[in-house]
């Protein structure tokens, strides 16, 4: 706003400031920022307060089926707002009017295009007449207009940031009816992503969660609704939560966006793997001045590998609900297209999206698909098409970080096909492997599936984890499936035979007991084949620096020896007091 004011506001209010100094005053403002972020409401704002003359040109209105109208039409705009100087001529969507000359075919656009530039270099009251543009596509527009002389400035409204997002908030509940309970603080950090029409829509929604709640006591045929009811309507903190179930940020609207609503308690075992996930995902983003202080950059990507069904989706998913981030999924299949060149667009579009509803987790599954090692001929074509997309996924992963909260997260079953420049640090940072559960693991992945079904007492969890070995989490949650289908069964005979007889037992089929889970088991299979663990075992020895001194094999790093005291200087006495220093 500062910016906009100075560059409009002065040159209109004191032309005479600019004289002083031999400079001749800006002539226009180009303001671009993605839909919804307030450039319109901007450009209308600056004109209130200047009180200068506004003139609305809406690009496709100019546009017109006579030769040679859309330039008079034009022409006339500028002719009116110099009658009326100081005045600001505003073009909503420039991007239709000026698109670029080489890349269109019609002969229209280019002599408007042409009219354009003449119009702005020859506007007589210097200063007296400024230009604002607002556009979403700002690489769309002609480069000749993109000069100082014509837009001086270009200012990027970009997505606001919490404290931009709580003041929105405030304006437009300004006029609403909150209740005591509601933080609009709350609120405001988790819209992650949302400009400011994403936001009045949110609060919109939340009016009508209350209306609804009070729909079965509003008449609709009365003319009138009761005072009573109206007096006791307002909008409460359960409102703001229902409607950002329902609200998804406009940026992403194509992309399905889903916060999902996996908490770490619903994944059983991996505790190990969680903790270093919240270190490498939580930290950077709950605290940021923390790695500043020590002068790192947060870590950009982690590869989940491991046999399948051990819950690499799951984990994905958590730790975007956790640090309540935006949440973009990718199969690596839909990427690829029968197009030349396409494919790598696609790559590109989606870290743009990304970028644009920061902090966002960009979830790639089945990242073998697109991430093939080079060379290998993969990616389908001849032409070397999963090898452009390979260079594109790994330019794009390095520029994510670029002042972003991007976060990049690959799954994978088969990681010996993957690029190795994909697994260097500084991409993917963290390589996960997420193994076949242990003892505790089963038993948590049991608890964490039956945590809402009626357990008979006598069937002992502990037991059962035992009897799973070598069992993945999906091959479990199968197990507890096929219990729970019969126990229905039980459950559903049960009721038939009560409705036939009143003397029946009323709890029988009530539970899971040890019969279901007996019956579970004579349909149970393992997954995952003893070979299978073998290549993972192979890939942990050539990648996984902890798994490597263990076995010791592969090309693990031994223990450090430091350097002897004399090697620190000053000898052994003022190295040891450098140590109480130090270590305290």
């Amino acid at each position: 706003m500062a910016q906009i004011r100075e560059m409009i506001e002065l040159p209109l209010r004191h032309p005479s400031l600019f004289k002083t100094l031999g400079v001749k005053p800006p002539r226009g403002v180009l303001l671009y920022g993605p839909p919804g972020s307030g450039k319109t409401l901007i450009a209308r704002a600056v004109a209130n307060e200047t009180g200068a003359f506004f003139f609305l040109i809406n690009g496709p209105e100019i546009m017109s089926k006579m030769a040679g109208e859309a330039e008079s039409n034009l022409r006339k705009a500028f002719e009116e707002a110099e009658k009326n100087a100081p005045a600001i001529i505003f073009i909503d969507e420039i991007d239709s009017i000026a698109p670029k000359r080489d890349k269109t075919s019609g002969e229209v656009e280019k002599r408007v295009v042409s009219q354009m530039l003449t119009l702005m270099d020859g506007t007589k009251g210097r200063g007296q007449v400024v230009v604002i543009a607002a556009t979403n596509r700002p690489n769309s527009i002609d480069a000749a207009l993109r000069r100082f002389g014509r837009f001086d400035r270009e200012l990027d409204i970009g997505v606001p940031d919490d404290n931009g997002r709580l003041e929105i908030l405030r304006i437009h509940c300004k006029n609403m009816k909150l209740n005591a309970d509601v933080k609009l603080e709350e609120v405001a950090s988790s819209t992650h992503g949302f400009v400011g029409a994403d936001l009045a829509q949110l609060c919109t929604e939340a009016a009508l969660q209350c209306i609804r709640e009070k729909m079965d006591l509003i008449d609709l045929d009365e003319e009138t609704i009761d005072a009573e009811i109206l007096d006791s309507m307002s909008v409460s903190q359960d409102h703001f939560k229902c409607a950002l179930g329902t609200v998804n940020p406009s940026s992403l609207r194509e992309t399905v966006v889903e916060v999902p609503n996996i908490k770490w308690d619903d994944i059983g075992g991996l505790e190990e793997t969680k903790r270093s996930l919240q270190e490498t995902i939580l930290y950077p983003i709950d605290h940021p001045e923390k790695f500043e202080k020590f002068g790192m950059q947060p870590s950009r990507g982690v590869l989940f590998y491991g046999p399948p069904g051990c819950g690499k989706t799951l984990l994905a998913k958590a730790v975007a609900s956790e640090c309540s981030s935006n949440f973009i999924s990718i199969k690596g299949p839909e990427l690829l297209t029968m197009y030349f060149g396409e494919s790598e667009a696609n790559v590109r579009e989606v870290f743009d999206k990304a970028r644009a509803a920061a902090p966002c987790v960009l979830f790639f599954d089945e990242l073998d698909s697109i991430g093939t090692a080079r060379g290998s001929g993969g990616g389908g074509d001849g032409g070397g098409a999963g090898d452009r997309v390979m260079n594109q996924l790994l330019t794009e992963i390095d520029g994510v970080g670029a002042k972003k909260n991007v976060f990049f997260i690959g799954a994978t079953n088969r990681p010996e096909l993957l690029d190795e420049a994909l697994l260097r640090p500084g991409r993917l940072d963290q390589l996960i492997y997420i193994p076949l559960p242990d003892l505790p693991a089963r038993q948590g992945i049991l608890e964490s599936t039956l945590k809402k079904a009626p357990l008979a007492p006598n069937v002992p969890l502990s037991f059962i984890a035992q009897k799973t070995e070598g069992f993945s989490g999906a091959d479990l949650a199968e197990l507890c499936q096929r219990a729970a289908k019969s126990a229905v069964r039980d459950a559903i005979a049960a009721e038939e035979l009560k409705a036939g007889d009143d003397d029946t037992n009323m709890d029988m089929g009530n539970e899971i007991g040890r019969k279901h889970f007996e019956e579970a088991f004579s349909g149970a299979r393992r997954s995952v084949a003893g070979a299978d663990l073998a290549k993972f075992d192979q890939f942990r020895k050539k990648f996984d620096p902890v798994y490597m001194t263990q076995s010791g094999g592969g090309n693990g790093v031994a223990l450090i020896n430091w350097p002897d005291d004399a090697g620190l200087g000053g000898g052994a006495t003022a190295a040891a007091e450098e140590d109480d220093d130090l270590y305290g």
